[in-house]
C-alpha cells in the first residue's frame, strides 16, 4: 500500500508540473516515428534542378519546348509501365464491388457489412472483401445475371460480363478552385481517413469543390483496330489485354480520365490497407507532372537527348536502345513490332524501363504551346479539368516519351506532343508517381531502395 501510494503522489506531482513536457513546448506526443519506404514497384527520385527542353534540332519547327532551368521535388516513379495485369487488378475490383452490392441487396452472404461494431447502421454500407464471390454458384449466378451480356448481345451464346457497366465512382478535392476564391474570412475544415482536419479556408460550404466522377474504366480494346484503318490488327483487339501471354505488356486503349481513376483506387486500397494495420497513409498515387516525367527520364544526365544518353539509338553492338520505328516500313529492326514486355531492354539511370519507346505516356500536365514562358521555375506545372462540354483545344494533355509505332524523335527527352484527355490509344499508356514527403532521402543513393 506504502509503494502505491508513492507512485500515485509521482504521478500527481508530474500531472501538476505539466506532464511529461515538464511543461516546455514539446509538441503533441506520442507521434509516430516516420520512416517512408519505397512503394512497391517504385523507385526513389531524388530531389534535383536541371535544364527542361529540347537538346536536338526541333524537327517540325513547333517551338513548343524552349529551354528552362527547373527545380523538382523528390517522388517515386513506377519503374516500368503499367501493365495489363496490373490494370486488370482495377477492373476486376471494380467488377467485384458492383457484383457485392448485387448480392448484398438481394441478401445472399455476407457480401456487404451494413452495421459498425456497435451496432450503428452504415450507410453506405462496406464491402465486405473477406466474402468471396462464387462466380459460378447457382444462387449468385442468378442474382448477377444483370452483369452479364444480355442473350440478343451474346457470341457463340458466351456468357461474358457486359463491360460498359464496369464503372467506378470518385470524389476529388479541386484545391486550386477552393485557393483562388479564398477570402480568408472563415475557416471550415474536412476530416480525412485519419480523424486528421484539412483547413479550406474563406468558404462556408466545401461542397462546391468536391468533384464527383463516374468513368468506365474498361480499355477500348477496339482502339487496335480504330487507330489503323487498314492494317489487320484484330488479333490484338480479341487477346491483348485479357490473354495471359500479354500480362507484362502495357495497358494500352486507356484514356486520361481512366489513367487517373486509376491512381484514385490505387491510393484507395494502399490507404485502406495502411489505415487497417494502424499506419499512417502516404501521399496519393497520381500522373507525373510534364516536369517530373522529363526529369526522371533523364536520369540525372544533363542535356542528354535519350533516357541512356546519347545521341545514338544503338549501343555499341548495334542492338537497338528502345521499342520504336526504325524506319518507314520498318517495325522489326528493334526486336519488337508492336509494344513489347515492359521491363525490355536497358533502364536509365534511375531503374526506370521503356522511358523512352514502348508506349508513349500520360502526363497530369494540360497542353499549352507557351507553358514554358509562364509555368514556375519550381515544380513546374499547368493543370486545366476541363468540362466534357470544353472544345477540343482545352482537353489537350501531355504524352511523353514516344511509342513504337513513333519515329526516334519523339522519343527524346525534350520532345513534347498531346493527346485529347477523352481518347484512348493503341500506343498510349502511362505509369504511377507519387511525391516524397519531407525534403528527400540522405545518404548514399545506394540505400535510397
Amino acid at each position: 500500500m506504502k509503494k502505491l501510494f508513492f507512485l500515485l503522489v509521482i504521478a500527481s506531482t508530474l500531472y501538476s508540473c505539466g506532464g511529461g513536457s515538464r511543461g516546455e513546448l514539446i509538441g503533441v506526443q506520442p507521434r509516430e516515428d516516420w520512416i517512408q519506404y519505397n512503394p512497391y514497384g517504385m523507385n526513389y527520385i531524388h530531389f534535383g534542378s536541371f535544364v527542361m527542353g529540347g537538346n536536338d534540332q526541333d524537327v517540325p519547327y513547333a517551338q513548343v519546348n524552349d529551354k528552362k532551368r527547373i527545380t523538382v521535388s523528390a517522388f517515386y516513379m513506377d519503374d516500368t509501365e503499367i501493365t495489363n495485369n496490373e490494370y486488370r487488378q482495377f477492373v476486376y475490383w471494380v467488377r467485384d464491388s458492383i457484383a457485392h452490392r448485387y448480392l448484398g441487396e438481394a441478401g445472399i452472404g455476407e457480401h456487404v457489412i451494413e452495421e459498425d461494431q456497435y451496432g450503428e447502421f452504415i450507410d453506405p454500407p462496406i464491402i465486405n472483401w473477406e466474402e468471396r464471390i462464387e462466380w459460378d454458384g447457382e444462387d449468385e449466378r442468378m442474382e448477377l445475371a444483370d452483369m452479364f451480356l444480355p442473350e440478343y448481345e451474346r457470341f457463340y451464346r458466351r456468357k461474358e460480363i457486359d463491360t460498359r457497366k464496369l464503372r467506378f465512382e470518385y470524389y476529388w478535392v479541386d484545391l486550386k478552385a477552393a485557393a483562388a476564391k479564398s477570402g480568408r474570412d472563415l475557416d471550415l475544415s474536412y476530416t480525412n481517413t485519419k480523424g486528421q482536419s484539412n483547413a479550406i479556408q474563406g468558404h462556408s460550404d466545401r461542397s462546391q469543390f468536391i468533384i464527383r466522377e463516374v468513368i468506365n474504366v474498361y480499355p477500348d480494346t477496339l482502339a487496335w483496330v480504330h487507330d489503323f484503318t487498314y492494317a489487320f490488327n484484330e488479333p490484338l483487339t480479341e487477346m491483348y489485354f485479357w490473354h495471359p501471354s500479354y500480362d507484362d505488356y502495357p495497358v494500352v486503349g486507356v484514356t486520361w480520365n481512366q489513367a487517373k481513376a486509376f491512381n484514385v483506387w490505387r491510393t484507395q486500397i494502399l490507404s485502406e490497407y495502411r489505415i487497417g494495420n494502424g499506419e499512417t497513409i502516404f501521399q496519393r498515387f497520381r500522373l507525373p507532372s510534364e516536369a517530373e516525367w522529363e526529369y526522371a527520364a533523364r536520369g540525372g544526365l544533363q542535356n542528354s537527348p535519350y533516357p541512356w544518353g546519347g545521341p545514338y539509338i544503338r549501343n555499341i553492338l548495334g542492338c537497338p536502345l528502345a521499342n520504336f520505328k526504325p524506319q518507314r516500313g520498318d517495325y522489326v529492326d528493334d526486336n519488337g513490332t508492336m509494344t513489347v514486355d515492359v521491363m525490355s531492354y536497358e533502364p536509365n539511370n534511375y531503374g526506370l524501363y521503356c522511358m523512352a519507346g514502348n508506349v508513349a505516356e500520360w502526363t497530369n500536365t494540360a497542353y499549352d504551346e507557351s507553358v514554358y514562358e509562364f509555368s514556375h521555375d519550381l515544380n513546374s506545372e499547368y493543370q486545366y479539368d476541363a468540362l466534357a462540354d470544353d472544345p477540343p483545344a482545352l482537353k489537350r494533355k501531355v504524352i511523353r516519351g514516344g511509342s513504337w509505332k513513333d519515329v526516334y524523335f519523339y522519343l527524346q527527352n525534350g520532345t513534347r506532343t498531346y493527346e485529347y484527355q477523352d481518347t484512348a490509344k493503341c500506343y498510349i499508356g502511362f505509369r504511377s508517381v507519387m511525391s516524397y514527403l519531407g525534403r528527400g532521402k540522405a545518404g548514399n543513393p545506394e540505400d535510397w531502395n
